[in-house]
Formats: C-alpha cells, sequence, structure tokens
C-alpha cells in the first residue's frame, strides 16, 4: 500500500515571486493603504510595504499569504493570477457591452420653483416656447432606442416635467409601441417637485409602471427655504406628493433626492429624520453642483468639500446608528462606494465609470432637440458653454453622436487608467472620470487631481469607508448588506 506523502509536499509553493501591479496613499504616520488594479485594497505599516515592494515574503509569515490574496503578488512562471486580474478587470468593466443605458429627454425648462441652487437654469412657467415638442420627441425616441443597451431606461426631466405631462404620455406610449419589434426592455422615471401630481398622472403612471423621482432637503424649513415656490408650500406639495404615491402606487414608486446646500450643514440628522418620517428607503446625501443658479447665485461656493465631508460622515454616523436599532436605510452614495470597493459587478452610476460615462453612460435630448452627454453637459449649455454638445436629433444618428470627435476625444482625455495621478492612485478603481465637472471648474477635461474637489471628496469617502470595514465590526456587517 502506498504511503502518505510528507508534510512538506503540501507546503506553500516557494517558487521566485513577481510584483503585481499595486499602488499606495498614507494613511498616517507609519499606515498605508495599498491597492491592486481592481480595487482590493489592505492596511500596511511602512515596513511591510517595504518588504512587499522587495518580495521579503516567506510562507507561513502572515503577509505573504496577504499579499497572494489582495493579488499583489504572484509567482513566476504562473499565469493564475493575472489570468485572475484579467478577469476581474473584464467583469468591472462590462458595463461598455450595454452602451448608453439611461436616455434624458427634457421636455420643458418651465418651472414654478425658483431654487436658487437650480442647476439648470429654468424658465418661467408661462414661456411654452421651451417645451420639446412631439416631433422633437419622436426623432429622440429612435436615436435612444437605437442604443446597444437592451434595458433603456427614459428619464423625464425638466425644469418641471409635469407642465408637459401630455408629451410625457405620448412618449411612453410610442416607446413601447417602437420597442416591440426591436426586443427592448424599457423603464421610465419622471424627475419632478411633486407639485402638480394630480389623479391623471397618478392613473397614468400606475397602468404604465411610471416611477417617480423627487427632491426633498429635508424638513419643512430646510425645503422652503432651499426650493422656494409662489405660496412657500413646496414641502407640503412634495411631502403630500409622495404619499399619494406609496398609497395608490406602492412604497417602491418613488425615491428622493436631496441637495446639501450651506443651510443643510448643521442639520444632518434632521434631514435624515425627514427621510425615515416619510418612510423613504434610504438617502443620497449630495453636494452640490457647479452650474446653472448653483454658480449664479453663489451657492456653489458658499462650502468646500472638507466641509460637505464633514456634513456627510456625521450623517453616516447617525444613519449607522439608525442602521444598529434594526431599520434597514442606506445611504445610497456611500452603498454605491461600497459596491465597488467589495465586488467586480458594474454599477449604472455614471459618475462612476472610466472611461467617463458621458455619451456612453447617458445621452441628453434637450427640448430644442439638441443632444448632450450628459445632464450636467447640458446644464453648462445653459450657462453658455457648449463645449459637450454632440448634435441634434434632426441631424445625426446614435452612431453620429457616440463616434462625434467631442465624446471619444472627452472620454479618451479623462481615462483615469492612464491620467496623470490618477493611473497611480490606490482610489483609481473605484473613482470614475468627469470631464464635465472638471471642465467646469478648471477649464480642463483631465483636471488638476490635486487641486480638484471631486477627487478629494472621493478619497475622503473611500478612506473612511475602508476604515470602518476594517476597524469597526458591528459597522462593517451593516455596510456590506448595503452593497449586497
Amino acid at each position: 500500500m502506498a504511503g502518505f506523502a510528507s508534510p512538506d509536499a503540501f507546503s506553500p509553493e516557494t517558487s521566485a515571486l513577481q510584483l503585481l501591479p499595486i499602488r499606495f496613499e498614507r494613511l498616517g504616520a507609519d499606515r498605508f493603504l495599498v491597492g491592486n488594479l481592481v480595487g482590493d485594497m489592505a492596511e500596511m505599516t511602512a515596513g511591510e510595504l517595504d518588504r512587499l515592494c522587495t518580495l521579503d515574503l516567506t510562507p507561513g509569515d502572515g503577509l505573504y499569504e496577504r499579499a497572494f490574496e489582495k493579488l499583489f503578488v504572484a509567482s513566476v512562471g504562473q499565469r493564475a493570477q493575472q489570468q485572475l486580474l484579467a478577469l476581474r478587470l473584464r467583469s468591472r468593466m462590462s458595463f461598455l457591452r450595454a452602451a448608453t443605458p439611461l436616455h434624458l429627454f427634457v421636455v420643458t425648462l418651465r418651472c414654478e420653483h425658483s431654487c436658487p441652487y437650480c442647476q439648470v437654469s429654468r424658465q418661467s412657467k408661462d414661456r411654452v416656447r421651451y417645451d420639446m415638442d412631439q416631433a422633437t420627441a419622436s426623432k429622440a425616441l429612435d436615436i435612444a432606442l437605437s442604443a446597444p443597451a437592451q434595458l433603456i431606461k427614459i428619464e423625464f426631466q425638466g425644469g418641471e416635467p409635469l407642465l408637459n405631462f401630455e408629451l410625457i404620455q405620448w412618449i411612453v406610449l410610442t416607446a413601447k409601441e417602437r420597442s416591440v419589434p426591436l426586443g427592448k426592455q424599457l423603464q421610465f422615471v419622471i424627475a419632478t417637485n411633486l407639485a402638480l401630481l394630480d389623479d391623471e398622472v397618478l392613473d397614468f403612471c400606475g397602468e404604465h409602471d411610471v416611477l417617480f423621482s423627487t427632491s426633498l432637503d429635508g424638513p419643512r424649513e430646510l425645503h422652503n427655504k432651499n426650493r422656494p415656490r409662489r405660496g412657500q408650500n413646496s414641502y407640503e406639495l412634495a411631502v403630500a406628493g409622495i404619499a399619494r404615491i406609496k398609497e395608490r402606487l406602492g412604497p417602491d414608486r418613488v425615491g428622493a433626492l436631496m441637495t446639501t446646500t450651506e443651510a443643510s450643514l448643521d442639520s444632518v440628522e434632521e434631514i435624515v429624520d425627514e427621510y425615515l418620517k416619510q418612510g423613504l428607503e434610504g438617502i443620497f446625501l449630495r453636494p452640490l453642483s457647479p452650474y446653472g443658479f448653483a454658480i449664479k447665485t453663489k451657492q456653489f461656493h458658499k462650502y468646500d468639500a472638507q466641509e460637505w465631508l464633514q456634513f456627510w460622515k456625521r450623517g453616516l454616523r447617525y444613519i449607522l446608528d439608525v442602521n444598529r436599532s434594526g431599520r434597514h436605510f442606506p445611504e445610497f452614495y456611500s452603498a454605491l462606494m461600497l459596491r465597488r470597493m467589495l465586488s467586480d459587478e458594474p454599477i449604472g452610476y455614471v459618475d462612476l465609470r472610466s472611461p467617463a460615462g458621458i455619451g456612453l453612460g447617458a445621452l441628453v435630448y434637450n427640448y430644442d432637440g439638441t443632444v448632450f452627454a450628459s445632464d450636467e453637459a447640458r446644464m453648462l449649455a445653459e450657462m453658455g458653454d457648449r463645449s459637450f454638445e454632440l448634435g441634434n436629433v434632426n441631424e445625426h444618428s446614435y452612431r453620429d453622436l457616440v463616434l462625434s470627435d467631442t465624446l471619444v476625444s472627452a472620454v479618451a482625455e479623462s481615462l483615469t487608467q492612464t491620467a496623470p495621478q490618477c493611473s497611480t492612485c490606490v482610489f483609481e478603481p473605484h473613482c470614475g472620470a468627469d470631464p464635465v465637472y472638471h471642465h467646469a471648474t478648471q477649464g480642463d477635461l483631465l483636471g488638476i487631481k490635486p487641486l480638484s474637489e471631486f477627487c478629494e471628496r472621493q478619497k475622503g469617502v473611500l478612506t473612511h469607508l475602508f476604515e470602518l470595514l476594517e476597524h469597526c465590526p458591528e459597522d462593517a456587517a451593516i455596510l456590506r448588506r448595503w452593497a449586497s
């Protein structure tokens, strides 16, 4: 009978090692964050990082095993680690196979609110020349349905899109009819302040599975201050609308977004409490964007990235405590970042993509038929900067738009994988390229990264989430549930 192999036969491979691509960032005096090409990260001391870089690793020393687990090293002559990296990177980039799933129809610029941070330079309620017409909508719809993605999401934007609800109805019905021979699946969302919500809107949206996205900036006083309208009742109309949708259509048919203004900074707990009070399923602690009236009224410059990060951290702490009490209530931006950190699943949020999500992730059809690379690009155009205008529905096809010099150049110049400072940044796999933001704030598609508030916010968020995952087990369990 053959004997058993000796214990040495089961020892780890001791062949020569090679270092795979890594990046690192200093966390403290003797703490470094080390990451690989697909965003796996580990904390190391300076001594451990030195040993990793010099391949001074021995089976059984702990660092050897961590380095293999995190795909920091591989055995010379073996391709398994490189193949696994390539497979995971391919999975993370698989969103490119379903190009342009999101199509935004700006059905009107008219609005009965006068929000000082409005990003789209809305027009007064009676200026109907700022409405999209049916002919323009028809051509935009043909472009949207010719995109490669099998699931096409159509979002109605404004202004206040319910001021042109008749066109929304026509687009929904026509899209459903035209999608059948193409084998496309459709989703519809109306981004509305809910002030004009009525039974006709509810009946139609219930029949055709149209979702709602609204704005809720916090309690009554804060919301009405941030989002004024004649009658000073924007809060009352918003919460009444949320309640009606939940009652008539179901609790999952409406979501809300808040925008952080200077007035919000000291009230994050009250803002979260308002979302809990309204029975909403989570909250997105969103900073201001540098477009439209947010620039004209100087709202964007009233706080900086560090002030927003303190607001977000305090809010996250409060939200985690809510979850500890037994209520599932995620902070949605954290959940998006955690999905990037803890899985290789591609995500739909275009701001966290490289190649950039503009054009490839979404197209915007303005009320006059002009097509832009993103909603932010459309907002920038309203300020007089048409750098990201791709064409017009009357003259261009989907292929013309996504292969335009404007879009190809913007995407190529902003690739984080090859960009200076991004390509060596430990956070790069979890970040995205935002050429419109960097063009708007710095006049450069790539952006000067040390001066970029986008980068400052991203690094702050990712570092804080990593610390919680590594050092706070109870918080880590909640955060992992959000990502799943």
